[in-house]
């Protein structure tokens, strides 16, 4: 009985066990099949995204949620500052954005791990915001703040001046460092506004200081002797004046590399050579009967320019005895043969100019001067006539002399190469009507009334110039013919236009001149000119109608009056009332200077 009663209590103990045990792992399956429940597919408590609460919300609402939030400001224009600018910048349009999606989809889906469960409610959940960067929208908005930035570095040059090497330092240029500004826009893209400082960099020249020297050093040695120069039986020898003239340098793989022109060097010598050599000549044009006529090309014989060139460049930096050299005989083609020049479409008169001015005898030299250098160019397609190039330096040694052009301040003064602007506003004005593309013209500072408003140009030497481009499939033959009152310029070619006009419009922003009297041994006196501002249409037709046009805006300062002597106002206080505008002025300043320049002492 007793031994019964035993086996009944520890059967009841196990089955009590077993009830114990069924029961915890009951409340646990409810426990773990209620977190489940709790859990869902929403984001559990306590889960943030850069501080942005989305617990309990759905991948939708947590989408819009962060995307009004931190998207928001994801979305604020960058701005991106050096010294001297300060850039707007849109951050999506540089390839900088915040996912969202890809963000919640580090906390999103069901998971049964039970302690993971468990974690879930007992601790908060930080996720990181997922940014998009497309690479190359970013790269392409540096790429403009580059070209805004950037300043190329300046090259170091060195260039004869009275036949002795002048060196002109390089200067560092400065470069935005793209890689850092890149990435300082990749990090703050997704925080609080603050201005970004791109991040730059020096970039020094190709050419270095030391470089520069050593070609300075060179061009001292090769201008120091003569060179001896053998051809045939003939010893000719190039003076170091001579190499000097010929000697220009350029820039080319990091070095200052020297570079002889033939050409100068040839006609050094070319009296010793006569013996030896036979004439030669390009083809050219001659205008016959009012037709361009091709002047055939002749073959010569003796020694080639560019031969000549690079045998001295071999011993310009040896010291003597070894500076001599040999050149072959052969024969010297033409640049331009009769064939090629027949193949420029020079057929017939594109335009023609002609400008008046009144007779003075530094007019008839200097615009003479000029025109005789302009007479029989030949622009090629695609090339640039310079002025300043084709007439050379306003120096006596270049057949130049002293006349009027416009000083400080509006006021007539004399100087070297007076009265060449008339020849600039006659080959600038035949250009015009040729249809050639404007590359840079500078009308003069105040209004002279022998020249049309609006349609002129000046030129000062080292200081502005004025170009135009030969943007045509054909050449261009120039011819100029001069008067002691007058100067013409006729462009021959095929025209591209069946027409050019020029329309004027009305001067507008009229302002008075003032007057001032000079009491100066050099005072030269003249009437007052007002200013105005007037707009000019150049207008291209093809076919009878409009193809084309183009305004040309001329800004001109009011000139003053110039009166000679004391200021008879006896209150020297007083100021002098300026004229009325619209007042007539005197036509051209006394004593008639033919004033093309405006200081720096552009020649009229």
């Amino acid at each position: 009985m007793a031994e019964h009663e035993r086996q009944a209590s520890a059967w009841q103990a196990s089955r009590r066990a077993l009830f114990i045990i069924m029961g915890t792992v009951v409340a646990v399956a409810a426990l773990y099949l209620g977190a489940i429940v709790l859990a869902g597919d929403g984001f559990r408590s306590g889960t943030t995204v850069g501080g942005v609460d989305i617990s309990g919300l759905s991948n939708p609402e947590a989408i819009d949620k962060l995307n009004s939030t931190i998207g928001a400001v994801a979305r604020k224009p960058l701005r991106v500052r050096t010294v001297d600018h300060l850039f707007v910048i849109d951050p999506q349009a540089a390839g900088l954005k915040f996912d969202a999606e890809a963000t919640i989809a580090q906390a999103t889906g069901r998971t049964w791990n039970p302690i993971t469960l468990i974690s879930d409610f007992m601790t908060q959940r930080e996720l990181e915001p997922i940014t998009s960067i497309d690479q190359s929208a970013l790269d392409d908005q540096l790429a403009g703040v580059a070209t805004a930035i950037d300043q190329p570095a300046v090259e170091p040059t060195l260039i004869m001046i009275q036949r002795k090497p002048v060196l002109t330092p390089g200067v560092d240029g400065l470069a935005l460092d793209q890689t850092a500004t890149g990435d300082a826009m990749k990090v703050a893209f997704m925080q609080k506004r603050e201005p970004i400082t791109a991040v730059l960099a020096d970039v020094p020249p190709a050419v270095s200081e030391a470089v520069a020297l050593q070609a300075k050093a060179l061009a001292r040695t090769a201008i120091a002797n003569p060179v001896n120069v053998t051809a045939g039986v003939i010893t000719a020898t190039i003076d170091s004046a001579d190499i000097a003239d010929a000697l220009t340098f350029t820039q080319e793989g990091g070095q200052l590399v020297p570079i002889l022109d033939g050409a100068i060097l040839h006609k050094s010598i070319a009296g010793d050579l006569e013996a030896v050599e036979t004439p030669g000549r390009d083809a050219t044009f001659e205008i016959v009967r009012r037709q361009p006529v091709v002047v055939p090309s002749q073959v010569g014989a003796g020694i080639s320019d560019d031969e000549l060139a690079l045998q001295v460049a071999t011993v310009i930096g040896n010291q003597p005895p070894d500076r001599s050299v040999s050149v072959s005989m052969g024969t010297r083609d033409p640049m331009l043969t009769t064939e090629q020049a027949q193949q420029l479409g020079i057929t017939q008169k594109i335009s023609s100019f002609t400008q008046q001015f009144p007779y003075a005898a530094y007019r008839v030299q200097n615009i003479g001067e000029a025109a005789r250098r302009i007479d029989g160019t030949l622009l090629m397609p695609g090339e640039t006539f310079s002025m300043n190039d084709t007439i050379k330096e306003r120096t006596v040694a270049n057949g130049y002399t002293v006349g009027f052009v416009i000083g400080a301040g509006g006021v007539f003064a004399e100087e070297l190469g007076g009265g060449v602007s008339a020849a600039t506003t006659t080959m600038w004005t035949a250009a015009f009507f040729a249809g050639m593309e404007r590359t840079f013209t500078q009308a003069h500072s105040i209004y002279i009334s022998r020249y049309q408003n609006g349609l002129e140009a000046t030129v000062a030497w080292g200081s502005f110039d004025m170009k135009f481009t030969n943007d045509t499939p054909n050449a261009v033959f120039i011819t100029t013919k001069m008067t002691n009152t007058s100067m013409n310029a006729t462009f021959w070619g095929t025209p591209t236009y069946d027409e050019v006009k020029a329309e004027f419009g009305p001067r507008h922003d009229i302002r008075p001149y003032p007057t001032i009297y000079d009491k100066s041994k050099k005072c030269l006196g003249q009437g007052g000119m007002e200013g105005f501002i007037i707009d000019v249409d150049r207008v291209f037709y093809k076919d009878g109608a409009e193809v084309n046009r183009e305004t040309i805006t001329t800004n001109y300062r009011a000139s003053p009056k110039v009166i000679c002597g004391k200021n008879p106002d006896k209150d020297p206080a007083k100021p002098i009332k300026p004229s009325k505008p619209g007042a007539t002025p005197s036509v051209s300043p006394s004593p008639a200077p033919s004033g093309d320049q405006a200081a720096p002492a552009p020649q009229s």
